[in-house]
């Protein structure tokens, strides 16, 4: 296997590069916009917007299986840039589809979406199957239901084989405070260290979502694409739906010092999705995947990584 890995530099990137380590025989090959470094990769630089460099960077790696996770991913940002993110992420796929379908052997490309596709869900509709009719309410979700369907029409029109997936909410050590377990880790490790006063400010606790490891989600990109039926689409989730404020309440009980706990308008979204969760089974049937990683262990993991984080900051000049 020759792997070709785009958004290798973001939160899953290095876990999926890690994955594929423990695979006999892969060289993989990390696609960035700007020059990085990091281990168990090769780097090849080139935009994703820029058409003729994708073509000559994925025609240089030649590779087997193509792993499309580069895409602007934070539900919030889209809010303020619709058009940014619309472009970015469909743009990109477009790019990258095109170069890896003009190869004398196309490769097989997962294509990464969303839960936030499924949208607007009514109660009695979960846990969500691939069937679930998308109500996409956020610029990012109408995007990754567009790349979605993109990989599908790639499928159908040129025999491409994409396989499509939609994991639902991860979290981990190294993700941005743009999301929210992260958030919550961050100003807990921040309030410990004395740096902020010991209050967690916070958006809607009540929405309900379906949270793995994203050690979990990277594994099963791997499975997915090494093993699922090109042209399907699979759900990625462990099909426990947890309220946001028990997920905070558990790192409360996980932090140093007395928090409380406030809300702050500045975090709530113009429109947000009461209940997000998977059912996975079509996964699991097809790649023998499950979820491993308890959420526990994945809430103490990250806050660890914040509480270093923080500490590195003070110790800087």
């Amino acid at each position: 296997m020759r792997a070709l890995v785009t958004g290798v530099g973001g939160f899953v990137g290095p876990y999926l590069v890690d994955a594929l380590a423990r695979e006999t025989g892969v060289e993989v090959v990390g696609l960035c916009r700007h020059p990085v470094s990091g281990r168990g990769y090769t780097p090849i630089v080139a935009d994703l917007l820029d058409r003729e460099p994708v073509m000559r960077a994925v025609r240089e790696v030649a590779p087997t299986h193509v792993f499309h996770l580069a895409a602007q991913s934070s539900v919030a940002a889209s809010f303020a840039d619709a058009s940014g993110t619309l472009t970015n992420n469909l743009a990109a796929q477009a790019n990258l589809l095109d170069a890896c379908r003009a190869l004398p052997e196309p490769p097989r490309v997962l294509v990464v979406g969303s839960a936030e596709e499924y949208g607007l869900v009514r109660p009695e509709e979960a846990p969500l199957t691939e069937a679930q009719p998308f109500r996409p309410t956020s610029p990012y979700a109408v995007s990754k239901v567009a790349q979605d369907l993109l990989g599908w029409q790639y499928f159908h029109s040129y025999g491409l084989s994409v396989v499509r997936v939609r994991p639902f909410s991860h979290a981990g050590p190294g993700q941005s405070d743009q999301f929210v377990i992260a958030a919550f880790a961050r100003q807990i490790a921040e309030i410990e260290a004395g740096r902020r006063p010991p209050v967690v400010r916070v958006g809607n606790l009540e929405a309900r979502r379906d949270f793995l490891d994203v050690r979990d989600v990277a594994r099963a990109h791997v499975l997915a694409l090494t093993r699922g039926m090109p042209g399907a689409v699979y759900n990625i989730g462990s099909g426990v739906a947890v309220r946001i404020g028990d997920a905070l309440d558990a790192l409360l009980r996980l932090a140093r010092v007395p928090v409380t706990v406030e809300p702050d308008p500045a975090r709530l979204r113009p429109s947000d999705v009461p209940l997000l969760v998977a059912d996975s089974r079509a996964l699991g049937a097809a790649t023998g995947w499950r979820p491993e990683i308890a959420f526990e262990e994945t809430l103490a993991a990250t806050l660890a990584w914040w509480r270093l984080r923080v500490a590195l900051r003070e110790e800087g000049p």
